[in-house]
């Protein structure tokens, strides 16, 4: 597959990739396929797109919650960590 892509683009891209791959051979394919991959997924699932501001939009599915930042901050991290561990397993 050959692609035209921005300088800046593959400057950055491949920065990344080597960071995140190493700089051996095959980095950059992995990234790439990771890359494309993840656009795949997102172009075949709804796409959906938000008209508005976020913060407001945030603000209004927590009106309800009666709890602070810092114990759903606690709460966040149980949840995940428990989901990795499951994983895991």
């Amino acid at each position: 597959m050959k692609v035209q892509i921005d300088d800046k683009v593959e400057r950055r891209f491949r920065e990344l990739a080597m960071k995140k791959f190493g700089f051996g051979k095959g980095s950059l394919s992995e990234a790439a396929q990771e890359a494309l991959l993840r656009w795949i997924s997102e172009a075949e699932g709804k796409v959906m797109e938000f008209k508005g501001d976020p913060v407001e939009a945030i603000d209004g599915l927590l009106a309800e919650v009666k709890t602070d930042s810092l114990k759903l901050q606690h709460e966040a991290k149980k949840f995940w960590s428990s989901r990795s561990i499951e994983e895991c397993i």
